[in-house]
């Protein structure tokens, strides 16, 4: 279905195309890395991955949408992991995430093609439980974009093909200490200034 031309459409498009352009063949994983700065997920990273997913669907490529957020430990293995830390964000910054599910369920069969099954959530975090498993299988080239907090600290970064981030300002402490250990604009394809959504704009890099 062709997408109504606004700025922001316009300028996924050209990312998209840029994207196929690299990757058009095969299975591709995309993440969009990113805080969200103002608690509305349309303005941020989720948002983002959602149009982008959308303008891919406009040039008929089977596209898949995952988040981090659905690959987090539970409440009380985050505790349990996190020993005595008590900020939540820091927390979840150090010992949140479950990044051996996300290999074994999602990256790894989906990178492995053919009927292989994979799934694209595996916990719902605002409910602290499990979600019952929906295994999905995908054509020869297909696209994946997953979304999440951090997504190219060095247990990540390795698993996309390109990847996103979305530069705003940083939502919490961890979001800054992330940046500080990490500097991921000097590892992902593509900066994007993300202050104003509805007008993203592209931030060249040296490595860019």
């Amino acid at each position: 279905m062709k997408l109504v031309s606004t700025p922001r459409i316009e300028f996924l498009r050209t990312l998209a195309a840029e994207i196929l352009h690299n990757y058009g063949r095969g299975r591709t994983i995309i993440a969009v890395d990113g805080s969200e700065i103002d608690g509305s997920e349309k303005a941020g990273r989720v948002g983002f991955a959602d149009d982008l997913a959308a303008v891919f669907r406009e040039t008929e490529h089977t596209t898949f949408r995952a988040s981090l957020r659905n690959f987090q430990h539970s409440r009380a293995e985050q505790q349990r992991l996190g020993g005595d830390r008590v900020d939540v964000s820091e927390r979840l910054y150090r010992v949140g995430y479950d990044y051996s599910a996300l290999r074994r369920v999602l990256v790894e069969p989906f990178r492995l093609g053919g009927s292989t099954g994979f799934v694209t959530e595996e916990f719902d975090p605002d409910r602290d439980a499990w979600i019952q498993p929906t295994w999905q299988t995908a054509p020869a080239d297909a696209i994946l974009i997953v979304d999440g907090a951090y997504s190219n600290r060095p247990e990540l970064h390795g698993l996309w093909l390109f990847s996103v981030l979305l530069e705003s300002e940083p939502g919490s402490d961890s979001d800054r200490q992330y940046l500080a250990d990490v500097r991921p604009r000097d590892l992902v394809s593509a900066v994007v200034d993300n202050t104003n959504a509805t007008l993203p704009r592209r931030v060249l890099t040296d490595r860019c």
